[in-house]
């Protein structure tokens, strides 16, 4: 159990004894519990994928979606349009919908004849909207106030909104807009990744104290209102204490108030949430935020303190109830009123329960249950290869990421190749420096930490040239932002590269692909970056904060952790490739969310070269091998990167070579044009276009990645679907069309099964981070998406916003999971993970990983296995 959910239960059970009078509660208690409904957001240079839900995974899904609507009146399941377009193209098998239709049926307990009932619920989810004409007839209300005795108070508590939103509401006062405008302003100012010409004053001192000291020159407020916060607390927390206080907000009913404060902005909140746990300076950045949100509530608002009060309870209206009986349950309001007292009230009681939520979450059931029905299919028709076959010639090591299933299947068909699949950061927890650069970054999935640091170097009279250049380079760079920013050379700045750009723009606009490769080839030649070694061996630098290079233990554990995750330790090929995986694309502020959805936007280049370089020492191979890993000696380990918008494999370390190895190593070479041909023809029919300009898929898809007005280089992880852990066999002869992560794995090689534990534990997890986060950008894309890449506004080095004043968005574009204005490309399901082991292991899985178990039982992934004898079992 995560520390949030725990906290939150602890005050869910003391929330019921307080009272405004009651004892103190530590507000930075409160305040960690109401970021459950947040979750941390990465700025877009590190984009990482973010499950907008991790705080709610103790509820269900159903709950959550209930709870959203509610307080935020944001739908989580698919809307009638989606549905309806998957209907369409056959995606949705209705004898799904009817089992899970009878299923909700079964459960229920309504005094009415089951065809009666069958009969409303099939028309009611045909999802057509109540006519308006229906619902605003005098006859119906009338009725409807006859029958008003017949349903109960709503019991239902009414979610607390900020009082700025409650005032906002009654007089309609833009309150609530300009309370949201403040806080995007400050938070702007504050959060800027030196952006900005002009930094925020006393911004090391914090968020709260540098608002704290400049408020009073806001020139936004009025004098008066300046004039309420002149002795206000120097504190974030006696602040925000004072203020909840002065809005005479009960301690029962804080937490909840700040939780919607937190959604109004969750963008913004999102990055306090994440900066707040970067570093113990900033541990208390979320508290300060929110003391700064509504102590500006409490001087917007109070002179017109006190508000009128929300009402608790209202009566249910039973308009659209008795509405949706005549338009689904065809019948009239004459034929209501000869229904006994018993039979509308049971009516009534089926209508409220089988609401639109419940209806959308039948037909969500039924589009995944389709989709896991068809893999089922496809993976049970295919014949399985014999364990006993010859040594392959090369063995692939990809990531598991969606987009390499494609290019995986296509480089199979080429040759006598075996592709294996693990995250794509290979199990090495580093932070890398390459050469040049005085600043690492990390590259691991980002719910991990690194702890060692691995760098590039290479002789000093090299370095020393190679650093000139480049800064030679960067200081260009600056020189123009800093003329940009300065008054009078920014009048002279057009003077001097109107020329240079213009051509430039030309370049980019009409001839795209050889304007950048153009550009690529002169930054290469003058950089000419030299050779490079790699610091494997421990050094000791007091300096640094993590370890430079590996000891012999740590390199013989990482590589042993890494052959036993790929499920490789035996038949090895003379050559084996381990892939990571990058992107490339043009003017996109979502470059990093294409090359590694889990990594913060590193590449798996570098990672891939540390590891093969690790697996080819000869000592490391002699202790392997006493552990019954036997790496042949013509066996030689080489890196490359899949860059995913080209579908092309870049190898990035070649070491001397065997002779086995060489003729495999010059088999690949001579076959790889056509296996990245025939990749790029798949993906790139699935891309909306204008129209092709050349026949060949290769030239077109350079075209994509350096056309700097293309909005959507590639589909990046659209339409995921499933995780399958188990062998490769299993999934070889299938077409999965991308949608699959692929992570190989042999329970015969995982007794204990720690493997499986770790798979789930790791990339499963983060593989539902993505999953969700493309669930949720298309389900609910003016909430948790970010609107046309045409129109955002990078702000800060930090995000894109919509204009110059709206929150932080924080999910994928409508171009990431959206084919057209009208044609949905993404399908939002939520993930199947389809294990292939023995019944016994997953039930041990699920006895030791609550976490996960609960992640099934709640109905935030679903789960399906396959046994030995191929039989499968759909545990959720």
């Amino acid at each position: 159990m995560t520390v949030t959910s725990t906290l939150t239960e602890k005050l869910n059970l003391q929330k019921e004894k307080l009272t405004p009078d009651a004892p103190h509660l530590d507000l930075n208690d409160l305040v960690k519990a109401a970021s459950r409904v947040i979750a941390p957001l990465w700025p877009i240079a590190t984009f990482a994928a973010r499950n907008p839900w991790m705080g709610f995974e103790g509820q269900t899904f159903e709950q959550t979606a209930r709870w959203l609507k509610d307080t935020r009146d944001v739908e989580i399941y698919p809307c009638a349009s989606l549905i309806h377009a998957a209907q369409k193209r056959g995606e949705v098998d209705e004898d799904f919908l009817e089992m899970a239709l009878q299923r909700w049926l079964d459960v229920q307990s309504v005094d009415l004849p089951l065809g009666v009932a069958e009969r409303f619920c099939r028309a009611a989810l045909k999802l057509d909207e109540l006519p308006s004409v229906l619902l605003e007839s005098p006859e119906l209300k009338i009725l409807a106030e006859k029958l008003s005795a017949l349903m109960p108070q709503n019991p239902e508590k009414h979610p607390l909104k900020p009082l700025s939103l409650c005032l906002e509401e009654q007089s309609g006062e833009k309150v609530a807009h300009a309370l949201d405008h403040h806080m995007i302003k400050w938070c702007k100012l504050f959060l800027d990744e030196s952006q900005a010409a002009w930094s925020l004053p006393n911004r090391e001192e914090g968020f709260y104290r540098a608002w704290r000291r400049l408020i009073q020159y806001d020139p936004a407020l009025s004098y008066t209102q300046r004039q309420r916060l002149k002795d206000w607390p120097q504190e974030a927390e006696t602040a925000l204490k004072k203020a909840l206080s002065a809005l005479k907000i009960p301690q029962s009913e804080m937490r909840d108030y700040l939780e919607a404060h937190l959604l109004a902005l969750p963008g913004w909140a999102g990055m306090m949430l994440w900066r707040s746990q970067q570093s113990t300076q900033e541990s208390s950045l979320l508290t300060e935020y929110l003391a700064v949100r509504i102590s500006m509530e409490w001087i917007l608002i109070k002179p017109h303190l006190p508000l009128l009060k929300q009402k608790s309870e209202e009566q249910l209206s039973l308009v659209p109830l008795i509405a949706a009986w005549i338009h689904w349950g065809d019948m009239t309001m004459e034929a209501w009123e000869k229904l006994s007292v018993l039979e509308q009230k049971a009516r009534l009681t089926l209508a409220r329960r089988f609401d639109e939520t419940v209806r959308r979450r039948l037909w969500l059931e039924a589009w995944e249950q389709t989709y896991t029905d068809q893999l089922m299919k496809m993976i049970s028709s295919k014949k399985r290869e014999s364990d006993q076959k010859k040594r392959a010639l090369a063995q692939f090591a990809f990531c598991i990421d969606v987009r390499s299933e494609p290019f995986r299947r296509k480089l199979e068909k080429a040759g006598p190749f075996e592709t294996y699949g693990m995250a794509g950061f290979f199990g090495l927890p580093i932070m890398t420096c390459e050469l040049g650069s005085k600043h690492a970054h990390s590259s691991l999935p980002v719910i991990l930490k690194p702890q060692y640091q691995v760098k590039e170097s290479s002789p000093e009279f090299e370095l020393k040239s190679y650093q000139q250049r480049r800064q030679t380079v960067n200081s260009f760079g600056y020189m123009f932002k800093m003329m940009k920013q300065n008054l009078l050379a920014s009048l002279l700045l057009p003077e001097v590269s109107g020329p240079l750009l213009c051509l430039q723009m030309l370049g980019r606009s009409l001839v795209p692909r050889s304007a950048g490769q153009m550009i690529r080839k002169l930054r290469k030649a003058w950089l000419r970056k030299p050779s490079t070694e790699l610091s494997l061996n421990r050094e000791n630098h007091l300096e640094t904060e993590l370890p430079i290079g590996f000891s012999e233990e740590e390199k013989v554990h990482f590589v042993r952790q890494a052959l036993k995750m790929m499920g490789l330790t035996n038949h090895f090929a003379p050559l084996v490739v381990i892939c990571g995986h990058g992107s490339h694309s043009t003017n996109n502020p979502y470059a990093a969310a294409l090359d590694c959805g889990a990594c913060g936007g590193a590449s798996g280049g570098f990672n891939a070269r540390v590891l093969a370089a690790l697996c080819n020492l000869p000592k490391i191979r002699e202790i392997l091998a006493t552990e019954g890993i036997l790496i042949p000696e013509d066996t030689v380990f080489v890196a490359a990167e899949h860059i995913t918008t080209l579908d092309e494999l870049r190898f990035i370390y070649v070491p001397e070579l065997s002779d086995a190895a060489q003729a495999a190593f010059q088999q690949i070479q001579t076959l790889l044009p056509k296996v990245s041909q025939d990749a790029n023809a798949e993906r790139l029919s699935q891309l909306p276009s204008l129209g092709f300009r050349s026949k060949d898929p290769r030239v077109e898809a350079q075209r994509f990645a350096e056309d700097w007005s293309e909005v959507r280089p590639e589909w990046g992880l659209a339409r995921n679907a499933a995780f399958i852990i188990g062998h490769r066999r299993l999934t070889q002869e299938c077409n999965l069309e991308g949608r699959v992560f692929l992570h190989s794995y042999d329970w015969q090689k995982d007794q204990d099964g720690t493997l499986l534990s770790n798979i789930i534990a790791g990339p499963v997890t983060v593989a539902q981070w993505i999953n969700l986060q493309y669930y949720a950008s298309t389900v609910a894309p003016h909430y948790y998406g970010s609107g046309n890449k045409a129109t955002q506004t990078v702000t800060g080095g930090l995000g894109v916003m919509q204009g110059n004043a709206s929150d932080l968005l924080s999910g994928l574009p409508w171009q990431s999971v959206m084919r057209s204005d009208q044609e949905v490309y993404h399908a939002p399901l939520r993930l199947l993970v389809v294990i292939q082991a023995p019944q016994e292991y997953v039930e041990r899985l699920m006895d030791h990983d609550p976490a996960f178990h609960r992640k099934v039982q709640n109905g935030w992934l679903r789960l399906a296995s396959i046994d030995p004898e191929g039989h499968w079992k759909i545990w959720s």
